[in-house]
């Protein structure tokens, strides 16, 4: 048979002597193979290679790729693409997906199940059972189906799906040319993915902007840079106490209700949570943004409202109200590694932070659950809604520093 390419006839082998590859020249398997490296995204490698596919007469309408990754969030994703889309679609999965009827009864289980190839013509209805994808995609007017492996290195195994509206489905030489690319996408996709991972992982436990530094070679012990923040630093009342009285997993499950609670606004408004310290947290918004002080604010404000909402909940189950004290200042601070020669941490170092750390620990002398510095107030531009709490001492530090509160204790901004 012979799969006609660039307008010309092309000898496809259909009995390929075994572990002959590729089976023939592949002008597509060619631009993976060299073509490739500068493109940093296994989308866009997907969506050109369907493209550069159907140009050499495979004719494929539809192309999935399954991918697998590490994420707190999901699992994997698929990349979806469409005759004529020119971006892929990205769909993410829960980590549950796996417990779901949909991902129980489909091809992509088959294949990461063991099955070296999911086939199916969709041209006429099959009298046995069928996976419901496949009618489906009958309905949608596509007239053949094929999945296979994407076999990465220490057993991980991604999924790749291809799909056709043509009259007839897919041809053998089609199939052929599509299976001798198979390899090569294995290793054009592995190392986009271990580089999405690395990437993935380090913004998971230090922080989207400490990541991007990391990854653009910041790495060396004192390493770092000099800049503006404002620095928020906030702990958990009473955990100790919670700790001894509750059974572990609910111990657990409250400290993740809490952090989200104070997490998710710091991050919505472009502050960068540097470290967990237990039942506490370190984060800063950069003053190289004019509203980062402001933005502070906003996300205390909202997180008040999460919180209130969390001991809402913990109440109806019989559960204490949790407390929380929140330190507030800025300054400059030293921005970098520090550690050992072995074990570095990404963080934030310097006089300002030590301040921000102490005006938390006073939050508990003087019944305020708040506490921001006069330095603070006056680069946010808030004194007028504040209740000035006159100087006190902070331990381990000079002179007594000015704090002020919130009157009513809640943020307005």
């Amino acid at each position: 048979m012979n799969l006609v390419l660039n307008n010309a006839p092309l000898p496809v082998q259909t009995s390929p002597k075994e572990g002959l590859w590729p089976t023939a020249r592949r002008s597509t398997l060619d631009w993976l193979m060299i073509e490739t490296r500068t493109e940093r995204f296994i989308d866009n490698i997907l969506v050109e290679m369907c493209r550069r596919l159907v140009e050499e007469g495979v004719p494929i309408s539809r192309a999935t790729l399954y991918m697998r990754t590490l994420n707190p969030q999901w699992l994997g994703a698929r990349m979806l693409w469409k005759k004529g889309m020119s971006e892929a679609e990205m769909t993410t999965f829960g980590h549950d997906v796996e417990d779901s009827a949909q991902y129980a009864n489909s091809p992509i289980r088959d294949i990461n199940n063991g099955a070296s190839e999911a086939r199916r013509r969709l041209g006429t209805v099959s009298a046995e059972p069928e996976h419901p994808v496949y009618k489906e995609l009958r309905d949608e007017g596509y007239t053949d189906y094929v999945a296979w492996p994407v076999d990465h290195t220490l057993g991980k195994r991604q999924v790749v799906s291809f799909a056709t509206d043509a009259p007839g489905g897919f041809e053998d030489g089609h199939l052929q040319y599509l299976k001798d690319l198979l390899p090569a996408l294995a290793l054009v996709s592995e190392i986009r993915i271990k580089n999405r991972l690395a990437r993935t992982l380090l913004e998971t436990y230090v922080g989207p902007h400490a990541s991007e530094k990391i990854l653009a070679g910041a790495t060396m012990r004192g390493s770092g840079t000099s800049v503006g923040a404002a620095i928020l630093i906030c702990d958990l009342r009473d955990f100790t106490a919670i700790s001894d009285a509750w059974p572990r997993d609910d111990v657990i499950e409250l400290l993740n209700g809490y952090f989200d609670a104070m997490c998710e606004p710091i991050e919505r408004h472009g502050g960068e949570i540097l470290k967990f310290m237990g039942d506490g947290l370190l984060a800063i918004f950069p003053l190289s943004n004019p509203e980062a002080c402001r933005n502070l604010l906003r996300s205390i404000s909202e997180a008040q409202v999460a919180i209130r909402d969390l001991n809402a909940k913990n109440v109806r189950e019989g559960h204490q109200a949790l407390g929380y004290g929140i330190g507030v200042h800025v300054g400059e601070v030293m921005y970098g590694n520090i550690g050992s020669r072995t074990r570095l941490d990404f963080t934030v170092i310097g006089p300002a932070v030590n301040v921000a750390s102490r005006i938390e620990s006073l939050t508990k002398e003087v019944k305020r659950p708040v506490l921001l510095s006069r330095a603070f107030a006056d680069a946010a531009g808030c004194d007028s809604k504040l209740e000035n709490l006159g100087f006190h001492p902070l331990k381990g530090l000079g002179d007594p520093i000015e704090v002020l509160a919130f009157a009513d204790d809640r943020i307005d901004v």
